[in-house]
């Protein structure tokens, strides 16, 4: 399984987002000293689900970093991380 794929299956998982984008940007990073040269090191997600409603910027972030946690011990090297209620996600 890819690391996309390995993100996508866990956020899903953990939790049931109405709206899940997850953007490969690990070409913006080649040739960086600290880059693995994977071609699936550095990703950007954006989460809608309503299980971050009542939680603070930080506090939705830990638990997507936490949700990740296998990822982000080997693989994952970055990630950009937008969670957000649908509400917030539809602006209202």
């Amino acid at each position: 399984m890819s690391v996309e794929d390995a993100i996508k299956q866990t956020l899903t998982d953990v939790f049931s987002p109405s709206g899940l984008k997850v953007l490969n940007q690990s070409h913006l990073h080649a040739g960086h000293a600290s880059s693995p040269g994977t071609g699936e090191s550095h990703f950007k997600v954006e989460v809608v689900s309503d299980k971050f409603a009542g939680l603070s910027r930080l506090e939705r972030h830990r638990l997507v970093n936490e949700a990740l946690g296998d990822q982000l011990a080997g693989p994952l090297h970055a990630l950009s991380i937008r969670a957000v209620t649908q509400a917030e996600a539809e602006g209202t």
